[in-house]
């Protein structure tokens, strides 16, 4: 018996269905596959380019290098595969957790390819193994979410997501500011070869953690396996709301974050030239803005048991526009740490809060039969649209000054919020889901 089907019962609204939907075993497991998720992701982005700086590639080869990122964003592309066709390697151990045991153990293995070839030996073989661990990294987020809508019905979605997202921050900090640390004492090489150790933790909970129940075919010809993995999550999802709604509905996933990843591109420059050194920055906005994020996840889990979802993805994008505001504050004062701490904690609760708010969402959204795939699709949507436009901030920033960025970046959400209400009568009800 699956979990979800063990929890199916159960409803969780009040305090104690609150307390139920996190007390759920799937909760725990979520803590630490979130971790999984969330590890390698400064350490083929951010983190890899504090690297390869620091071994003197050029700023050029430095922005190519950012590409192997996009692999988060391209997932859905073999997402049909995690859905429908289980490894002969680790088939004892089920459909979900052998593709998360085998993106483990091809993440260990492209993290310890990267110490082993470092970019300053041969930048080539580096970036090889980096995109190694890009894949894995994408592949690892596919199976988490997959795994996390199948173990809970929609109603215990929030507290799943709250303790995945507290996971991911987690592996967070530990890729960006844990990093930077140990790097500092022992050279990057040995960084990464430290923080792969953390790794143990997820292989430990696949090993332990229950097998949800799927509703695919195992075995059938593979023509038939291929029409269903590729073409079938998209004729689902298109017959189930309707060509109209269903291209709604992707359009507003797909305008949700962009005002916080239009000005994530530019956070850095702007602390620097805001006149905050690499440590203030590391320590407000790596170790305190992380775990201000982890409050807002939290109180972002409880609300989505306790409120309804059309009106908390309303206050969840208005929040996250307007807390880009907040840095006109750090703009009027710069190299004050007040300012710089103000900013960051309303900005990052904004942002902490609206994600288990935009995970439970899109969890509602798919059909049980083609979890990883419909619900990569709509992952990448919420992320590719935002890192395209986000691209081109530093241009408004050159014409015009950080300010204009912050205000533009606000105004960013009306398109948003003119597409939500639209849906607003049609929007699909948790009892919708597939």
């Amino acid at each position: 018996m699956s979990e979800a089907a063990g929890t199916g019962a159960v409803r969780y609204k009040g305090l104690r269905g609150i307390a139920a939907a996190f007390a759920q075993p799937g909760a725990v497991t979520m803590l630490f596959f979130g971790l999984a998720s969330g590890l390698p992701f400064l350490l083929v982005g951010n983190t890899l380019s504090a690297w390869l700086k620091e071994s003197g590639v050029d700023y050029g080869a430095i922005g190519i290098a950012s590409y192997v990122t996009f692999a988060y964003n391209f997932k859905f592309l073999w997402a049909p595969l995690v859905d429908k066709f289980r490894l002969p390697l680790f088939g004892r151990l089920g459909l979900r957790r052998g593709w998360l045991m085998f993106a483990l153990l091809l993440l260990a293995a492209g993290l310890l390819g990267m110490a082993a070839m470092p970019p300053d030996v041969s930048l080539p073989r580096f970036m090889v193994v980096t995109g190694v661990a890009a894949l894995a990294g994408a592949t690892i987020d596919i199976v988490v979410d997959a795994y996390r809508v199948e173990i809970a019905p929609q109603e215990a979605q929030g507290a799943l997501a709250a303790t995945y997202t507290l996971g991911y921050r987690f592996g967070l900090i530990a890729g960006g500011a844990g990093i930077l640390l140990v790097a500092d004492a022992f050279g990057w090489q040995g960084g990464y070869v430290a923080i792969c150790a953390l790794l143990v933790i997820p292989f430990i909970t696949v090993l332990v953690a229950r097998e949800p129940e799927h509703r695919v075919r195992e075995r059938v010809p593979l023509r038939v396996a291929v029409q269903e993995g590729f073409v079938g999550p998209f004729r689902d999802f298109l017959s189930r709301y309707g060509l109209g709604l269903a291209l709604g509905l992707l359009l507003f996933v797909a305008l949700f974050r962009l005002p916080d990843q239009m000005l994530g591109v530019m956070a850095y420059p702007f602390y620097l030239d805001a006149g905050f050194s690499k440590t203030q920055i590391a320590e407000v906005s790596k170790v305190y803005g992380v775990i201000v994020g982890i409050v807002g996840a939290l109180l972002g889990g409880w609300a989505v048991t306790r409120f309804e979802m059309r009106r908390l993805l309303v206050v969840s994008a208005i929040g996250v526009a307007l807390s880009n505001m907040l840095y006109l504050i750090m703009a009027a004062n710069p190299g004050q740490t007040w300012a710089f701490v103000a900013t960051l904690s309303g900005d990052n609760f904004a942002q902490g809060f609206a994600g288990p708010v935009l995970v439970a969402f899109m969890s509602g959204l798919v059909n049980r039969s083609f979890t990883a795939t419909q619900y990569a699709l709509l992952s990448a949507l919420a992320n590719l649209p935002g890192k395209l436009i986000g691209g081109l901030s530093g241009f408004l920033v050159k014409d015009s000054g950080y300010a204009s960025l912050f205000v533009v970046s606000t105004v960013s959400i009306v398109p948003t919020l003119l597409v939500l209400a639209l849906l607003w009568r049609r929007m699909p009800r948790p009892a919708e889901a597939g």
